[in-house]
């Protein structure tokens, strides 16, 4: 929309109280219809970020508030600069997840998937998308996410589907897609393959099982025995064994490489090669090998010469025992579950002898026998299957990550792509030197179907369109392949073919890549960031964004990774109901430091609602002292010091945001405009000039007022709008307004007359606090010899030093004879008599016997936090405590140790 039509007329007296919630809903829905969250900029330059795709069966958390917070900031930020702002959103399909919700929602129902056929099912899905699968989205707005839902995006749309199968088919011409037979993760229960970012690794009771494999035709080791110890945490992958690794400096079995071992159940022969991978200082130092179904194995097995089609399966797709490809499984355990089959087979190899028991003394030395050692296993677990995860070797497609890599690997080091914070770059580079082939096939109905045909003699027709694929075949009979891709490699594509590509001419993409930034959690860099980068340079030849920016987790207030078993999680939607969004999104910037995660504390979201409040009552204070909106973008003239330092001020804040947006410091910016908007402005400007409301006064004050709600909008986009428009009729709306201009001078003398009353006032009112003097009392003050500054200084401020400092007045002659104490402002020693206002010698006594106790209780701490047993055993709340104590208590010994030397 023209940004001109947009204008307003004044909302009005302000409420008493600050009332977010239907603050947030009007302005959002305004903002929203109004078309402001992407205005018609055609001249303008373009400012671009791609929203991570949240899944569209997803509900905002805690890091969505985040991740979203510092998107909305920046995007916020450059559309007031001016900028074609386009914040680019939309959702994934989440293939597992969805089909999962689905799926649920038919068991209740009594029904199931396979009662349907795969397009009926999937009509099922786009059914319940429709319906349901909104829930996200409505969530961003509460949160204030100025995203250009004109636009937005689903990564199964037809456009975005299109993009997603060329890319497919593009790869494979290029000899960068095959298909391949390697281990996977695979989810029993989902019977799909899944990535390792859907693995949760979880610690699981188990045991450690010791077996004796024998050597075959009669071969002894050099110390006589006449067979292996292994050991192992799976004994039921036995039944697929292919070999037993050793050390080759390991002396107990040098004699034997190359020997044969006669495994007990199956009857099947098997080397004893030599690997690293096996550790002499590890239990017996030689490793069972079963390269179908363990990934170190699997290497192994490699190594030693097994050809990956050689290596024998001995599960189904729900991890049930079937037979192997050489027939020797044993028919009794075929069928079986995995946790069944491991019983048996125990069971089996205890009774013929195989099995070396766990030997357990007690207190007087007797002995029990135990089938295992109990250990606890670090155990993989599918976090929607909730199931265990089994490697699993199947025929999978997969993309060759190793040769994308190279490109984005040189775009970081050549500085094409910016990572911040820098420390990441280290390991970008260790992942993307070291990547493994990337496994891109599901074995799910819901998502982008592969592709792919076969014929009939296995031969495979990769086209875009089952016409292109039958034509590549000579119109051969054709099936087409079942699976469908990983969600990771439809969203690789996110920067580009959410502009318009493969259409090369498309405005948006004409003028919007590559993107300016990617703001990400560094736990998906991998995942999601690092997939892009390759896309993005080998389908644009380009990178997809400038900068990339990773933020931390966030963590609950005790350093904990906030988990539903722990009880720990925070509904980020509540803390909105709670404060309001404003509220939240300030503590998310004010916490977000570079290279740290963010600890949750309510108590600071708390704080930042009541800077709103703050904020809101200055404006009202503002507005019936007859203070409205500017006029304009540049400064009243002012003739007053009070009234140049503010406007300076202003600059300074600007300058300040504007470096702290540019090194992406978050915290800085927040830092920035919290301590000029609470402090410079709402403590310090409206008290110095209460009373003194002329028109210089409400012109530089509704001035500097509204340079704070443009600088705080991004932060604050709800409470800023509907103050802006309680101000005044505007020409726009906030959202769309003017950032300052940072080129507002600071004027030197009117700096260094107001910092001089803020010094005074400001130390005289920590003296008195310090000595227990009543903040209104008046005091006489002295000042002998005052430098002509200091003397104009005065002369120029006696109402605010009157007012604020509470001195009667500052007289220009020696103290009189006494207890005094001494205020310091600038170059100025004021002398303040303390005879007849305290009780000198009572009040020494007082502080002196608080200064024993907290100095007492400070080196106490100090001893308990410098003891190494206290720092590594108490839990670490306890430690956080008494470095909190410890820090009070310090504090308040030089606290008083001060005012003890005020009194002399």
């Amino acid at each position: 929309m023209s940004e001109q039509t947009s204008a307003s007329e004044p909302t009005g007296e302000l409420a008493k109280t600050f009332e977010p919630a239907g603050i947030e809903a009007k302005w959002y829905a305004h903002w929203e219809s109004n078309g402001l969250f992407r205005p018609e900029r055609p001249d303008a330059a373009p400012f671009t970020i791609v929203n991570p795709p949240p899944n569209v069966t997803g509900s905002l958390h805690i890091g969505h508030a985040l991740d979203n917070t510092l998107q909305d900031v920046v995007i916020r930020y450059e559309r007031l600069r001016g900028k074609d702002a386009l914040w680019v959103v939309g959702t994934d399909h989440a293939g597992i997840a969805t089909q999962m919700v689905v799926e649920r929602q038919m068991e209740a129902r009594q029904d199931k998937r396979t009662n349907y056929s795969r397009e009926a099912f999937i009509d099922k899905v786009w059914e319940w998308k429709h319906e349901s699968g909104g829930t996200i989205t409505r969530q961003l707005r509460r949160l204030g996410c100025s995203m250009d839902w004109s636009r937005e995006q689903f990564t199964m749309d037809p456009h975005f589907t299109r993009a997603v199968v060329k890319v497919f088919v593009d790869l494979y011409n290029k000899g960068l897609i095959y298909r391949d037979k390697r281990l996977v993760n695979w989810d029993p229960k989902l019977k799909t393959a899944i990535s390792d970012l859907e693995v949760e690794t979880q610690e699981i009771k188990g045991g450690f099982w010791h077996f004796k494999y024998p050597l075959a035709d009669g071969v002894t080791r050099d110390d006589g025995l006449d067979y292996i110890e292994v050991a192992t945490t799976r004994p039921e992958t036995m039944l697929a064994d292919m070999a037993v690794a050793v050390n080759a400096d390991d002396p107990r079995y040098r004699s034997v490489i190359g020997k044969e071992i006669l495994q007990p159940l199956t009857g099947r022969r098997f080397r004893i090669v030599a690997d690293e991978h096996a550790d002499p200082e590890l239990g017996s130092g030689a490793v069972k090998i079963t390269p179908g179904h363990d990934f170190n194995d699997f290497e192994v097995g490699k190594r030693a010469g097994i050809r990956p089609s050689e290596m024998l399966n001995m599960f189904d797709a729900e991890a049930k025992v079937v037979q192997t490809a050489d027939g020797l499984v044993p028919e009794k355990y075929l069928g079986l579950d995995r946790f069944v089959a491991r019983d048996a087979i125990v069971a089996d190899m205890k009774a013929a002898g195989f099995l070396i028991p766990h030997v357990v003394k007690d207190k007087e030395g007797n002995e029990t026998l135990l089938d295992a050692e109990p250990r606890t296993i670090q155990t993989p677990f599918g976090d929607r299957g909730g199931v265990v995860i089994e490697p699993w070797l199947t025929d999978q497609w997969y993309v060759d990550a190793e040769k994308l890599a190279v490109a984005p690997l040189e775009a970081v080091r050549t500085g094409k792509i910016e990572i911040v914070p820098k420390t990441w770059e280290k390991t970008f580079f260790n992942w993307m030197e070291n990547i493994q082939p990337w496994c891109v096939s599901r074995q799910l109905w819901w998502g982008h179907r592969i592709p792919a045909w076969y014929a009939e003699d296995g031969s495979v027709y990769v086209a875009e369109t089952e016409e292109e694929a039958q034509a590549l075949a000579g119109n051969k009979p054709l099936t087409r392949d079942e699976d469908v891709l990983d969600t990771w490699f439809s969203s690789a594509l996110w920067p580009f073919a959410t502009l318009g590509w493969p259409d090369e001419d498309a405005p948006l993409l004409k003028k919007h890549y590559p993107n300016d930034l990617l703001v990400s959690g560094f736990d998906i860099l991998f995942f999601w960031d690092a997939r892009m980068a390759m896309q993005g340079i080998e389908f644009m030849g380009e990178v997809p964004w400038k900068k990339l920016y990773l933020h931390g987790l966030v963590r609950a207030a005790d350093g904990a990774k906030m988990s539903k078993s722990k009880g720990n999680v925070v509904d980020p939607l509540g803390l909105i109901d709670q404060y309001g969004a404003d509220a939240l999104r300030f503590f998310m910037c004010a916490m977000e430091s570079q290279g740290r995660d963010v600890k949750m504390d309510e108590k600071r979201v708390e704080g930042y609602r009541n800077f709103a409040t703050k904020l809101w009552n200055a404006a009202r204070f503002c507005m019936s002292n007859g203070i409205s909106g500017s006029t304009g973008r540049t400064a009243p003239n002012a003739t007053q010091a009070v009234h140049k330092w503010i406007i300076g001020e202003v600059g300074e804040t600007v300058r300040a945001l504007d470096q702290a947006m540019a090194d992406l410091r978050f915290d800085a910016a927040a830092q920035a405009i919290y301590q000029f908007t609470w402090n410079t402005f709402c403590d310090w400007y409206i008290e110095l000039i209460k009373g003194s409301f002329d028109d210089e006064a409400r012109a530089v004050a509704g001035w500097v007022l509204d340079q704070i709600l443009v600088m705080l909008h991004p932060f604050m986009p709800f409470v800023t709008e509907e103050l802006w428009h309680a101000l005044g009729e505007r020409e726009t709306d906030l959202i769309i307004a003017q950032w300052p201009e940072p080129s507002v001078a600071v004027d030197a003398a009117a700096k260094r007359e107001v910092e001089w009353l803020i010094a005074l006032i400001s130390n005289l009112r920590t003296a008195k606090n310090e000595l227990g003097i009543s903040p209104g009392a008046r005091l006489d003050a002295y000042l002998p010899e005052p430098s002509a500054q200091t003397r104009a200084t005065i002369a120029a401020n006696p109402a605010a030093i009157e007012r604020l400092a509470r001195l009667n007045a500052i007289r220009f002659e020696a103290a009189p004879a006494g207890a005094a104490m001494q205020i310091g402002a600038g170059d100025a020693n004021i002398v303040v008599p303390l005879e007849g206002v305290i009780d000198i010698a009572a009040e020494k006594a007082r502080l002196e016997k608080a200064l024993a106790v907290s100095q007492k209780e400070a080196k106490s701490l100090d001893g308990r936090l410098s003891n190494p047993a206290f720092v590594e055993k108490a839990k670490p709340e306890a430690i956080e405590k008494a470095r909190a104590d410890h820090a009070h208590h310090t504090a308040e010994a030089e606290r008083l140790a001060a005012a003890l030397t005020r009194l002399g």
